[in-house]
């Protein structure tokens, strides 16, 4: 072979392996481009050979009570779909849905006959009817597994549990704000061909999923249901618009009841208006009235301004400042500083903010924590108003020593009343204790928090004692005493802006009670509030009740033991040696003088003895403890053969 030859081989050689290496690239390329460029175009392209791709709602996190009990779960329920394109009798197939869903086969018609590949029939209904459908083998129709949200409580707790919407989003309360962390993963429901053109379908996870998480509250369900049940009533017997029960351990800030009236079910909660969705607890404001006035004496005793033996002219009931004329509801003269506490004098109240000052008062008040949201872990939170030393003229200064011109949430005022409960520290309100794994672990833990310290041990301690005083004898709030309990608290009645005149309104109030128990070493805060009620306004009459009866009943329930001396007191009127106030003292009833005693607050046997060492014919209704008796206390007894006195259970 000569060298010409070689040279006409080795070219044909290299030729082939430069088609080759030319072929290869190309191919490398193309492959490149399916598998990189136009993976998502192609991939679109493969689905349009599925009927459908639908997305799933997610499944969601449990939420628990602080006991484990559950409040919010999900359940697997039947959703009914079909491909209208494929439903060749579409009248027959509506008949034969409705008669077991038990809706209209006209609606139903109506569904089959959009020019849709794909339609919701009925979603998330009972599993059993989805079962009978799917026995049908109605074709083009087919039934899958969804999951739905169900709260076993019902109302128990709705307003702060929320509810979820149809795509098992949250819409309102814990279940919005913690949307996020409950959701699951979605799912898919993909309808495909086999090789002969029949369908079938199969549900897949989203790769994106994320892990489930469920929420302890710090909620206790058996004090829930007793702050609904007699907020409820409450409510009702005042012919009332709204109300509030709060709960507190005032220790901790973690809230164990959170009711609201007037209600609603979650699980219908279409059913209802958006009005009563609302958490009214954390999104309404009102003027506090005189529970202010507990905040006003820890102001002026930290500040040691006065002591509560001070006394101040009341001015026999009608005080002027700033061209304005403040009244009282009984014509008082001269009065201790616990005795304007205790009989909640609104003159008292003014000559007490001038003795402290507007603006060290108003300094208390930012302290306590009014003015500005709590910080809890709920959606919706409103800060209130209180009118700073600037901008506040001398009547606006004056009205706001017994809480009228400012404005609170029920939220607030329970903390900054279980700030004096626990010895001076302002805590955090929470209601979310834990957030756990699907397998019960706890992954999140919320601890305690103080946010400031208000006032010193000491001063907590002596305005407690002067609160016990409300509760007893000539105090405002003798209806929310609990028997064999040391109760402290202060009662509050504030008239309510008309928003037609702009003025406040002589029909409109807004009575509250808020107090602690025990009130030696408290685990307990309760707040009750009701909105405009009709007849008796105030709050020691219309909220005090409602405190008693929750009380008592949660007090038994956290097997907390009574004070046996309490209970004795209470049944004969003797005193003890461990009244924590003069104010206390003087609560008690006076004989003598010839005038009939005041009975109330006073057990049947202590009455009986009473009334029969004056020579009084007594005539007793009902049990419990005296609420009402006739003639009044004071009448000559002379004129008073006999004495009725009504009678009621603490509870």
């Amino acid at each position: 072979m000569n060298v010409r030859e070689k040279r006409w081989i080795r070219f044909r050689i290299y030729t082939v392996a430069v088609f080759f290496v030319l072929g290869l690239g190309v191919v490398l390329c193309r492959a490149y481009q399916l598998q990189v460029l136009d993976k998502d175009r192609l991939a679109a392209i493969a689905h349009e050979g599925y009927v459908g791709t639908i997305k799933l709602p997610p499944k969601r996190g449990t939420i628990y009570e602080r006991e484990g009990h559950e409040l919010a779960i999900s359940v697997e329920l039947a959703s009914v779909y079909a491909h209208p394109r494929r439903v060749k009798d579409k009248a027959a197939t509506a008949r034969a849905l409705a008669r077991i869903l038990g809706e209209s086969p006209g609606k139903i018609l109506g569904r089959l006959k959009r020019r849709r590949s794909f339609v919701w029939i009925s979603r998330k209904i009972d599993p059993e009817k989805g079962k009978r459908i799917d026995a049908l083998e109605l074709k083009g129709v087919g039934v899958t597994t969804e999951t739905g949200r169900f709260y076993p409580g019902k109302e128990i707790a709705a307003h702060l549990i929320g509810f979820v919407g149809s795509e098992n989003q949250g819409l309102e309360g814990i279940e919005r704000k913690y949307d996020a962390l409950l959701k699951g993963s979605e799912r898919r429901l993909i309808q495909m061909h086999d090789a002969l053109g029949r369908l079938f379908s199969i549900s897949r996870p989203d790769p994106s999923g994320r892990p489930l998480h469920g929420l302890v509250l710090t909620i206790d369900k058996d004090i829930q249901y007793k702050a609904q049940q007699a907020l409820r009533a409450a409510v009702k017997k005042a012919r009332a618009r709204a109300g509030h029960c709060l709960v507190v351990n005032p220790d901790t800030g973690e809230v164990l009841a959170m009711a609201v009236v007037p209600e609603f079910d979650p699980n219908a909660f279409s059913k209802y208006r958006p009005y009563q969705w609302r958490n009214r607890v954390v999104t309404d404001c009102f003027e506090p009235g005189s529970t202010m006035k507990a905040f006003l004496l820890s102001a002026c005793l930290e500040e040691s301004v006065v002591t509560p033996h001070t006394n101040f002219d009341c001015e026999q009931g009608r005080f002027r400042v700033g061209g304005r004329v403040i009244r009282d509801t009984h014509k008082n003269g001269l009065l201790s500083v616990s005795d304007i506490i205790v009989r909640s004098s609104n003159i008292g109240a003014v000559k007490l903010g001038e003795k402290l000052g507007y603006p060290i008062y108003y300094a208390y008040l930012k302290k306590f924590g009014f003015g500005r949201k709590t910080g809890i872990d709920l959606l919706g939170e409103r800060s209130g108003f209180v009118r700073p030393p600037a901008r506040a003229k001398t009547i606006d200064r004056a009205t706001a020593c017994f809480g009228q011109g400012m404005t609170v949430t029920s939220l607030q005022l329970v903390m900054a009343m279980a700030a004096i409960a626990n010895g001076g520290r302002l805590m955090r309100p929470y209601v979310i204790r834990e957030v756990v794994d699907e397998s019960g672990k706890v992954i999140r833990k919320t601890y305690p928090k103080m946010v400031r310290r208000v006032l010193s041990p000491r001063t907590a301690r002596k305005v407690a004692g002067i609160l016990e005083g409300v509760v007893s004898g000539e105090g405002t709030g003798v209806q929310a005493a609990i028997r064999g309990f040391r109760v402290a608290g202060k009662t509050g009645t504030a008239q309510k802006v008309d928003p037609e005149t702009g003025t406040y309104s002589s029909t409109k109030d807004v009575a509250t009670f808020v107090g602690f128990v025990p009130a030696l070493r408290p685990r307990l805060v309760i707040l009750v509030m009701v909105d405009e009620p009709k007849g008796i306004p105030y709050g020691g009459v219309v909220a005090g009740p409602v405190f008693s009866e929750v009380g008592l009943w949660a007090l038994n329930h956290l097997r907390i033991n009574p004070d046996i001396r309490v209970v004795e007191q209470a049944e004969d009127g003797r005193a003890d040696d461990r009244e924590p106030s003069p104010a206390v003292r003087r609560a008690r009833v006076k004989i003598g003088d010839g005038l009939v005693p005041d009975f109330r607050g006073m057990g049947m046997r202590a009455v009986l003895r009473t009334g029969r060492a004056l020579g009084l014919r007594m005539r007793l209704k009902g049990s419990g403890l005296a609420v009402g008796q006739r003639p009044a206390p004071g009448s000559p007894i002379d004129r008073a053969s006999t004495v009725r006195v009504v009678f009621r259970p603490p509870a």
